[in-house]
């Protein structure tokens, strides 16, 4: 199955999980001395139902639009009158009844279109997988490697393999190298003590925000530059999920120095309409990109519900995307003008959201159209990797940790496995007893460890 089930002039309805689990066709794993073929898949953490009860369904349909009855326990704190909005939620209802009719009838358009093609008839999951327990800090890991010094330019190598030669794994330095994964099939590693899922052909740097030069001095060039920035909001301060970062703060990202001239860049924004004034009127043109597109992921359930009404005031089943192109300046007042494809306004983005806080969508599928099959693409403040891309953020593996997968193994025959490059039974990989201290920065580790 394609990731995008169906797309029309209103947009795309996505499934995200068939597109994950492509980048895992071929999959290789060390245990003790085998290296063994197995079979990757992520784990249903799908939305089927609705946050609210069946005499508040959020349907499409604009009948049942209205501010609905929550199931979750009444709050506790004191309510305001109705009337006293202040300026935030003035400016949020304002944009909310710019946007409502285009949410809205687009979304019945293409849920419409997708029950016609079997899909959002709430059949295909009636289940999910309970949400991994596992904490594998990288954010403090993160934090620590702060401390670490960086070498001097001329000295320090900013890219490394995951392999080795003999397709061992090496021993990588998260913290201060871009690690790349240049096979074309993925594979099942132990990085700081912990087993992740590496997809092929990709490259990624774990750091903080203070700590991403070795991203910059690789050299890279992106023609596609995906941010999800951790915005300060009270639900972040009240549930600690993540650490936030200030709007002020998004400005010191190196973008045109990563960025090739036209790269198309795509912002996730929450619906707070400062934030999205902030990056239409200052970051983007802070970096010398021009605002091209609004566009809306817009959520719902398995059964084609929207997740929450779209006329609550609580929370809104969609989040907008600001797309732009780099348009870097020839030294003069005019910028380059680069050949690009036009990005059209106003599209939606269809599909059920994860339960998993803060994924979102892959967008490689809807984007590529815009900017090409070869193009080079990165995903800033990214929680998991994709095939082929780039990613940078101090919890870049967190997606990819081995409990949001179902891993079974596969028999392959020896003629199958002659003319597989990704398994070599001569090639034999001690990791009997991995270490927790097998991927960290040598300033880690003490004498007896080194």
């Amino acid at each position: 199955m394609m990731s995008v089930v169906l797309q029309s002039s209103s947009g795309w309805v996505l499934e995200s999980r068939s597109l994950i689990d492509r980048g895992y066709e071929r999959c290789v794993r060390w245990t003790g001395h085998q290296k063994s073929h197995v079979k990757c898949s992520f784990k249903s953490f799908q939305t089927v139902k609705s946050h609210y009860n069946l005499s508040g369904r959020a349907a499409v349909d604009g009948e049942h639009t209205d501010v609905m009855q929550k199931t979750d326990k009444p709050s506790k704190k004191r309510k305001r009158k109705h009337n006293e909005l202040n300026q935030g939620e003035i400016d949020a209802k304002a944009f909310h009844e710019k946007i409502r009719s285009v949410i809205l009838e687009g979304t019945k358009s293409l849920v419409d279109s997708a029950r016609s093609a079997g899909y959002l008839s709430g059949e295909t999951e009636t289940f999910r997988d309970p949400l991994p327990s596992q904490d594998c800090s990288l954010a403090a890991l993160c934090e620590m490697a702060k401390d670490l010094p960086l070498m001097a330019d001329e000295e320090q190598e900013w890219t490394q393999s995951l392999f080795t030669k003999e397709g061992c794994v090496s021993h990588v330095d998260l913290f201060s190298q871009v690690t790349e994964n240049t096979e074309a099939w993925a594979a099942v590693v132990s990085l700081i003590g912990e087993e992740f899922i590496i997809p092929p052909k990709t490259a990624f740097l774990l750091s903080d925000f203070t700590r991403i030069q070795p991203l910059v001095q690789s050299g890279r060039r992106f023609d596609l530059i995906v941010i999800d920035p951790p915005w300060e909001n009270k639900s972040v301060k009240r549930s600690r999920r993540y650490s936030s970062l200030p709007s002020s703060q998004l400005k010191r990202l190196p973008v045109p120095l990563l960025g090739s001239p036209g790269c198309l860049v795509v912002t996730w924004v929450t619906n707070r309409p400062s934030h999205l004034r902030f990056v239409r009127d200052e970051l983007y043109p802070h970096w010398g990109v021009e605002v091209v597109a609004e566009w809306f992921w817009v959520k719902v359930t398995t059964w084609g519900e929207f997740v929450f009404p779209l006329d609550s005031p609580h929370k809104k089943p969609y989040e907008v995307l600001v797309l732009g192109r780099y348009r870097p300046t020839n030294g003069h007042t005019s910028p380059l003008q680069m050949p690009s494809v036009p990005v059209e306004d106003k599209r939606l983005i269809v599909s059920v959201p994860s339960a998993l806080h803060s994924q979102k969508p892959l967008l490689s599928e809807v984007l590529k159209s815009y900017i090409g099959a070869e193009a080079k693409c990165l995903e800033l403040f990214a929680r998991n990797l994709q095939p082929g891309w780039t990613s940078w953020g101090n919890e870049v593996l967190k997606f990819q940790h081995i409990s949001y997968f179902n891993l079974d193994p596969v028999d392959i025959s020896k003629a199958e496995a002659a003319k597989d490059d990704t398994y070599n039974p001569a090639v034999t990989c001690d990791f009997s007893s991995p270490k927790k201290t097998d991927c960290l920065h040598p300033a880690f580790l003490t004498s007896e460890q080194q």
